[in-house]
């Protein structure tokens, strides 16, 4: 029974025998990435990296669910990129325009 589960894996469509496998297995890398910039200081985000981030995440998890076969590893990996980037966005929204650092650094 595993064996026949791995054998369906192998030949699946967007299997490991194809670059629809490959393509978001790497993808990963982004969003660990972006999960290891979290311990950063807010100062050192680029709002235009992040929004690139979000927004690829956003419009290629809604593709993924549309395409046939249905990719669920494209569909994780953009899912992760999306909250990894909106999670970023926040912080530096919030370092931004919402920081009582800043406010302490001005009056002085």
């Amino acid at each position: 029974m595993a064996a026949s589960k791995v054998q369906a894996f192998w030949n699946h469509p967007a299997g490991p025998k194809t670059i629809h496998f490959w393509a978001p297995t790497f993808k990963w890398g982004i969003s660990i990435a972006n999960i290891a910039d979290f311990s950063k200081p807010p100062e050192n985000i680029s709002y235009p990296q992040q929004i690139a981030v979000t927004c690829t995440g956003l419009i290629w998890s809604r593709y993924s669910m549309v395409i046939t076969p249905k990719n669920w590893n494209l569909f994780s990996v953009n899912v992760a990129m999306a909250g990894t980037g909106l999670t970023q966005l926040s912080r530096k929204i919030t370092h931004d325009y919402f920081s009582d650092t800043d406010a302490a650094v001005q009056k002085e």
